[in-house]
This record gives structure tokens, sequence and C-alpha cells, in this order.
């Protein structure tokens, strides 16, 4: 699993809590461009993917993940709500979206099956 998310603080306490539910996170971006540059280098099955970056928003970042080939899971986050975001979300061919305060391995593995 790749973590995206701006802020160090969530995507460490979204490491700790994932690690403890079973999953294997094995990178963390801080920004749309840095979470591309992972990928290209390592395949990820899941991606965990803030949509409000300081570069690219999430939406375009999910859009270029699935373009390269290898098409990881990509789970949207955010503090906004889905409701936000309208189509945006089904659009760029995430499984699905997670509000950061309801996150949990099981809200995870949910969209993942």
């Amino acid at each position: 699993m790749l973590i995206v998310d701006d802020h160090a603080g969530f995507r460490e306490r979204a490491r700790v809590m994932l690690e403890s539910e079973g999953f294997d996170v094995v990178a963390v971006a801080e920004s749309g461009a840095r979470a591309l540059e992972l990928a290209a280098e390592t395949e990820f099955d899941v991606v965990l993917l803030d949509v409000q970056l300081p570069d690219l928003n999430g939406f375009e970042v999910a859009r270029r993940l699935r373009s390269n080939g290898h098409a990881p899971a990509i789970v949207l986050v955010s503090s906004r709500d889905a409701s936000d975001y309208g189509d945006l979300i089904e659009l760029c061919g995430a499984r699905g979206f997670v509000p950061k305060a309801e996150l949990s391995g099981e809200a995870v593995r949910a969209l993942l099956r």
C-alpha cells in the first residue's frame, strides 16, 4: 500500500492504524508528484490517496495511476464529505471514498471487495 497525503501526522496515523489492521504499507508520499514517482518505481496493489494535495489533486493522480499500465486499487480520502466531489470520485476510477474521520482497515477492505 502507498499512502499519499500532505499532512505528516495523518500519514503516520493512517500507516500505524492500517498496519495494525493487517495492511502492508510499503511507502508514503506527501504530494501527487511524489506518488507518481513512487508508482513508476514500485507496483502498489492499493493506494490511499488524499483528494486535496498541494500540487495535483487526488482525482488527477488517480487518473494518471490508472493510465500507467498497472492499475492499483485507489481509495480516496478527504476531511470533506464525498458529496462535495459529486461524480469526480467515480469518474477518476477510484474504488471509492472514505472520510478521514472514518478511516479504518475495515472501511478500506469493504471498498476492495
